[in-house]
């Protein structure tokens, strides 16, 4: 019979490799500001608004990589999370 003590199965997290994380910061920023863009380029904003309305500052990140990225990223103050998938720039 054997007394080993049972293993735990989960396995601690690889770390992320830095230029993983800051392609994935770069591909978050041009998401934004393509975001942006696109707002700001619609048409029927009235004319006789002051030109800008409301103003895009959370998005939902790339797919491209997985959501642990971007919680590391939170963690290391890069972005913050801003409702159930949204992060924004922490300093744009």
């Amino acid at each position: 019979m054997s007394t080993d003590a049972p293993q735990n199965s989960s396995p601690t997290p690889a770390p992320i490799p830095p230029e993983t994380l800051k392609s994935a910061l770069k591909a978050f920023r041009k998401r934004l500001k393509l975001t942006k863009l696109d707002d700001e380029s619609r048409l029927g904003r009235s004319p006789f608004s002051s030109g800008s309305s409301e103003q895009i500052i959370a998005i939902v990140p790339p797919n491209q990589f997985p959501r642990e990225v971007w919680e590391e990223l939170v963690k290391q103050g890069q972005l913050k999370k801003s409702g159930s998938s949204f992060y924004q720039l922490v300093n744009p």
